[in-house]
């Protein structure tokens, strides 16, 4: 059987991507962080429709000529306000696909999700197609416009069961902090009080997970002795690992 050459420049011969509906890729991200003591969520509000008004996740539309990661640094800058520098350094993980037919009114979209673990950031503004852009407690989140709860939810799961087996508490500290904010990374994150001689005692025997900063230990406002700094450590994995207290889940 002889193929005939397509019409579309590029194809290969005997295809015709007309034959397929089309679909358009999105990226969406989830991006947290521990600001006064609470797990924070960056959210902006659409100015556009669909669901003009409401608060949503940062994203958009991935260009013909970029990758999903490039679209989502581009879209994030873009809606919020935030520098380039400041979004090129971000630590943007891949949380999942989300492809169901009716996810989005416009037509067929297939959202590439991703979940940005950072320290504290200055307040954003919006952008692009974003009307406003603001840092809102995780329990205040909803209801949030498409499946961007679920997407949100996915994304705190995720934070919270790598804080169990990585050394992903650290992204959302300081450079050089104490163990107690290291702990309220935890307990922010999970929900639960830590004690705080165990957890001292899990982080300090865990190979590469923090190091001791030279110089004078730092004051944290409270009537105990001063606090002694540490760093992120080489280690990226927690062996033994970090869990959960029974039964915690956000």
């Amino acid at each position: 059987m002889t193929h005939q050459p397509s019409e579309h420049t590029g194809a290969p011969p005997g295809y015709d991507p007309r034959a397929f509906p089309p679909f358009a890729v999105t990226v969406d991200l989830a991006v947290l962080t521990v600001r006064a003591a609470r797990l924070q969520v960056l959210l902006v509000r659409r100015g556009e429709d669909p669901h003009r008004g409401a608060w949503a996740l940062p994203g958009g539309f991935v260009r013909p000529d970029e990758s999903a990661g490039a679209a989502a640094r581009r879209e994030l800058a873009e809606e919020t306000g935030l520098s380039d520098s400041t979004v090129r350094h971000l630590h943007l993980e891949q949380l999942r696909t989300y492809s169901e037919p009716d996810r989005d009114p416009r037509m067929r979209v297939v959202s590439v999700a991703y979940a940005a673990l950072l320290p504290d950031l200055p307040e954003p503004r919006g952008g692009g197609d974003a009307a406003h852009a603001r840092w809102t407690p995780r329990e205040h989140a909803a209801p949030l416009a498409f499946d961007h709860e679920r997407i949100l939810a996915d994304a705190h799961e995720r934070v919270s069961a790598k804080l169990e087996y990585t050394c992903l508490a650290t992204g959302f500290c300081p450079a050089e902090f104490t163990l107690g904010e290291l702990r309220q990374v935890y307990e922010t994150v999970w929900g639960v009080p830590l004690d705080p001689p165990n957890f001292r005692r899990k982080v300090l025997a865990t190979p590469g997970f923090v190091e001791a900063v030279e110089g004078p230990p730092r004051r944290t406002g409270g009537r105990g002795k001063p606090a002694a700094l540490y760093r992120a450590g080489p280690a990226s994995v927690l062996h033994p690992p970090l869990l959960r207290p029974e039964g915690r889940r956000p």
